[in-house]
């Protein structure tokens, strides 16, 4: 057998040690560059560092995880802080987030694949998919500080839930008595030993809080979604998730439930205190704790705040949005679906209610009017966050994704989503 020449070792070397270098500079198919190639000012980006920094040594931040992306391209992934204080454990660009309501886009998302498979259309009624929701009811306050319950006006449509006109909130509206004796207030889902198709049929006999299509109410109506998905699919959710978003865009560390084996890049969660600073939420703790993410029954897939991600996976999925549904030439959507979902739906008199200029699109959050607030953005600009104080955003105008993950709820008198903003843009130098 000929042995190979001592000289191809050098060779081989050089050659694994450029392969290395390749996959580092890779954040799952995005290349990492320097901000100039995509038109990013690297000294403006270093102000990132500096601001978060400050951040974590003040105790106001545990740990976070910035991602700026331009052109497809990575320019920007810095970490900062612990993932445990307590143990001094350093955050790791690879650490794994509670996402909460960033779990809500990948669901609406996998709405709008089901219509362009003509499984459904999303101003179907729907009970057509969830029969015991043919007659829903609202809860309406009266002059005695009580409340009475009455028919809705009209049917529930898959429209209404994509855009939070339901009328269905997190079971603290008029009729929140109801919800509690129910036991069904809040968004966690995570302890619960029941599938979600369970869980969604014991809200149907409960009062909404407002007519459908009436107001903007957030609450229950992507984990509804999530039920529609399974019924029109005939897949549990997490199985289509996996098969029809997750594996395509390779996001292999975004689950329901997290394998055992990644336990140890968890990242903890903290509570801001009445003066700011942070305490150890409580394990496992509830909707403010550290969650059943690992050790819990392991049943309950919530289409509205269920999933654990990375900044890495969370900014291939973006991405892919930015990018008009395609992902390394596969497309996952159409071009025209996602100008469908990053568009105002909501009706003629409905507002947004927690800032001006602001509407709401299919699973998103859109901006309409730059100078109702003060901070820089662009028009068609889309995005959402979660209770775990993350945010996220697409502006396509600038061809920028952002992903911003910590893991504090709740928070308290923190302006770093602010601040992020201002300086990421203020890094554009084309």
């Amino acid at each position: 057998m000929m042995k190979p020449s001592p000289r191809l070792f050098p060779a081989l070397r050089a050659l694994v040690i450029l392969i290395l270098a390749a996959a580092s500079s890779l954040v799952h198919g995005m290349d990492q560059v320097a901000p100039a190639e995509v038109g990013l000012s690297a000294e403006r980006l270093r102000r990132l560092d500096t601001v978060f920094e400050d951040y974590v040594s003040a105790g106001r931040l545990p740990g976070a995880v910035v991602l700026v992306a331009r052109h497809g391209k990575v320019a920007h992934l810095g970490t900062y802080g612990m993932s445990d204080i307590e143990q001094e454990v350093p955050l790791r660009e690879d650490a794994i987030f509670r996402i909460a309501s960033q779990t809500k886009a990948l669901v609406s998302v996998g709405i709008m694949m089901l219509q362009e498979e003509g499984k459904l259309l999303i101003d179907d009624d729907l009970a057509d998919y969830l029969p015991e929701f043919a007659q829903t009811t609202v809860a309406v306050a009266n002059d005695n500080a009580r409340y009475e319950v009455v028919p809705a006006q009209r049917k529930i449509t898959l429209r209404d839930l994509l855009r939070h006109t339901s009328g269905y909130d997190y079971g603290n509206g008029p009729g929140r008595d109801m919800w509690r004796d129910a036991g069904m207030q809040g968004w966690y889902f995570a302890d619960r030993e029941e599938p979600i198709r369970d869980t969604i049929a014991r809200i149907a006999p409960l009062p909404a809080a407002a007519q459908p299509g009436s107001k903007f109410v957030y609450g229950y109506n992507t984990d509804i979604l999530g039920a529609v998905i399974e019924v029109a699919s005939g897949q549990d959710l997490a199985t289509f998730l996996r098969e029809r978003i997750l594996n395509p865009l390779g996001m292999s560390d975004t689950h329901f439930y997290l394998p055992e084996t990644k336990r140890g890049r968890l990242a903890t969660v903290y509570s801001a205190t009445s003066d700011g600073s942070l305490e150890r939420a409580p394990a496992p703790g509830h909707m403010t704790g550290q969650g059943h993410y690992v050790d819990g029954p392991r049943q309950s897939f919530s289409g509205g705040a269920g999933l654990l991600s990375t900044a890495r996976d969370y900014a291939v999925f973006l991405q892919m949005l930015a990018n008009q549904g395609v992902h390394e030439g596969h497309r996952i959507l159409s071009r025209k679906t996602v100008e469908l979902m990053t568009v105002n739906h909501l009706p003629e008199g409905v507002k947004f209610p927690w800032s001006d200029g602001t509407g709401f699109g299919l699973g998103f959050s859109v901006k309409l009017n730059i100078g109702a607030g003060g901070l820089p953005g662009s028009y068609g600009e889309f995005g959402w966050g979660g209770a775990y104080h993350s945010t996220y955003w697409v502006d396509p105008a600038e061809d920028l994704v952002v992903v911003y993950f910590t893991q504090v709820i709740p928070a308290s008198g923190l302006d770093d989503h602010a601040k992020l903003r201002a300086l990421i843009y203020a890094a554009i130098d084309d």
